[in-house]
């Protein structure tokens, strides 16, 4: 289990680690802000091809020849980072980094739920969010701090993967190989009829906590410089890591709630926090209380993001076998990073050759805010729907049933 949690921890941490290091970049390269949110798109997009490929393999060849697999290709993508001299070299290591973590993810949390449903379900939610924190802050520091900032915490990640990749080698299997590994990477959006009622409720809530990670991951480091007029990468990687840090702590704290009472709290929160986030960068002066504010914004909202993102796993994944559990968490992240990706490259195009930089963002916490209420909306909506069917007997049920459909 620990060996597990610590991967997912590595590959989010990597996937974050480049947050605070695209200013260091764009001054080596003079690329554009728009060039930011592409790096940051196309990591998201690669995730996406690769979770619909190999979301499901490890349910058929097991979870140890999946991984380690992916330890190799996320090693070579740390390659691509330290000798990186331009920005297509930039973008090929974001293309292999997105593969390796599609092909992971689904076979990680399975795995972790294999061994134990309930200390699994709590580290699919909170070892992401700790991941993401720890490799903005380990960039930021080592970037801040330390010599050849755009290699070392690269070198340091590598080590990290070849010693879990090692340890992976040794790792118990948690399922027995079986027929239909080449079918299982026919992209298909096949859901078990027992999880099609809690993806439906879930999916619009967790593609707005994950758009407002993409909103403080690609936008936050060019605010904070903006109200605090500071280049430092420390400064500029924070956003994220207040975000996912209260993430964290609202995950651990929740960790005994019900999805009933998770999910509200995760909405409410969401939209308060973006709420004060877009008021302090229109309102502000610009000072130290706007970027304060923007920061209280920042953590309120992370505690939307992980009770939205642990809610969202519960609520689903405890429906289905354990044959089942890889292709539907697959297709959870498949949400989430769709989330993460398509509104960060919108936005950095809005930026460019829009309203610029204070508008794309109260544009974009607009539509979070929005996406919230979508799924306040089919919360509801699914509670009445319930609510209904065990005040019916089961002539009316299906009489219900037949109406509704």
């Amino acid at each position: 289990m620990a060996l597990l949690a610590s991967i997912l921890v590595s590959f989010l941490g990597s996937s974050s680690a480049p947050t605070p290091l695209y200013a260091v970049y764009q001054q080596h390269w003079g690329f554009s802000p728009i060039t930011t949110t592409v790096v940051f798109g196309v990591y998201a997009v690669a995730v996406l091809s690769s979770l619909l490929i190999f979301g499901r393999l490890s349910d058929q060849v097991g979870r140890r020849p999946v991984l380690v697999t992916a330890l190799i290709v996320q090693a070579l993508a740390m390659v691509a980072f330290i000798t990186a001299d331009s920005v297509g070299a930039l973008l090929a290591g974001r293309v292999l980094q997105g593969l390796s973590a599609g092909a992971a993810v689904g076979a990680i949390g399975a795995g972790m739920l294999d061994i134990d449903a309930r200390k699994g379900g709590f580290l699919n939610s909170f070892a992401p969010l700790m991941g993401t924190a720890s490799g903005v802050l380990a960039s930021g520091l080592i970037v801040q701090y330390l010599p050849a900032p755009t290699r070392l915490v690269y070198a340091v990640l590598l080590g990290v993967f070849v010693l879990q990749a090692l340890a992976v080698l040794a790792l118990k299997e948690t399922v027995s190989r079986g027929p239909g590994a080449l079918a299982s990477m026919v992209p298909e959006f096949k859901l078990p009829r027992s999880a099609r009622t809690p993806i439906a409720v879930a999916a619009p809530l967790m593609f707005a906590v994950w758009s407002l990670s993409g909103l403080y991951g690609a936008l936050g480091p060019a605010i904070t410089r903006t109200l605090l007029h500071s280049t430092s990468v420390l400064w500029g990687g924070l956003p994220l890591l207040v975000l996912a840090l209260s993430a964290g702590l609202a995950v651990v704290l929740l960790r005994r709630a019900t999805t009933r009472v998770m999910l509200p709290i995760s909405i409410s929160t969401l939209i308060a926090g973006v709420l004060i986030t877009l008021l302090s960068i229109a309102w502000g002066d610009g000072g130290a209380s706007s970027a304060i504010g923007f920061f209280v914004g920042a953590a309120i909202s992370g505690v939307g993001f992980g009770s939205g993102f642990q809610g969202g796993i519960r609520l689903v994944v405890p429906r289905v076998e354990s044959r089942e559990r890889a292709g539907v968490l697959s297709l959870l992240y498949v949400v989430c990073y769709v989330g993460l990706g398509l509104p960060a490259v919108i936005a950095g195009v809005l930026v460019v050759y829009g309203g610029g930089l204070t508008r794309t963002s109260e544009e974009y916490g607009a539509a979070v805010i929005v996406l919230a209420l979508a799924a306040l909306t089919v919360l509801v909506l699914s509670g009445r729907r319930a609510e209904r069917r065990q005040e019916t007997s089961p002539f009316q049920e299906n009489a219900v049933r037949v109406s509704e459909g």
